[in-house]
This record gives C-alpha cells, sequence and structure tokens, in this order.
C-alpha cells in the first residue's frame, strides 16, 4: 500500500462522505513530500478535530508508516472544497 493510499483509507474511515476525500502527492525538495488531503467542507471539522487532536493523529500515523516505508520527511496540508 502506497501512502496516498494509506492516508486515503485513514481519512475516508473518518469522514461523513468518502467518496469526496482527495489526497495528493507532490514532491517537495529532494528529501521532503508533501500530502495535501482535501475533504468536503462539511467533513473538514471532522479530519480536524477539536484542537487540531485527530488532525495531530492522522499526521503520527501517515509519518510512521512512512518511516517504514523509508519516506523521511512527510508535510500534511489539510484543505476544503
Amino acid at each position: 500500500m502506497e501512502l496516498v493510499e494509506y492516508t486515503e483509507f485513514l481519512v475516508k474511515n473518518i469522514v461523513k462522505d468518502p467518496d469526496m476525500v482527495k489526497v495528493k502527492s507532490f514532491g517537495g525538495d529532494e528529501e521532503s513530500t508533501i500530502l495535501e488531503i482535501i475533504v468536503h467542507e462539511n467533513d473538514l471539522g471532522a479530519v480536524i478535530g477539536r484542537k487540531g487532536k485527530m488532525a495531530s493523529a492522522i499526521r503520527t500515523m501517515v509519518q510512521a508508516y512512512a518511516y517504514l516505508k523509508g519516506i523521511k520527511n512527510v508535510k500534511i496540508n489539510i484543505d476544503s472544497f
């Protein structure tokens, strides 16, 4: 499972409308990867959580998975449309 697929799996299990979840990967510099998570605006609160705890948990899980796959720096942006 790729990093993007894993992130999609995590986020789709949190939101009410999983068909509206999009995860894209962008190469930052040589040593970093940027993941952009885009969800429907109604689900943004569920993904961020109270005081950002859910977003922090998602970041921790994705960074741990990336470490196992040998990817060093992963930055995650969460946005809505």
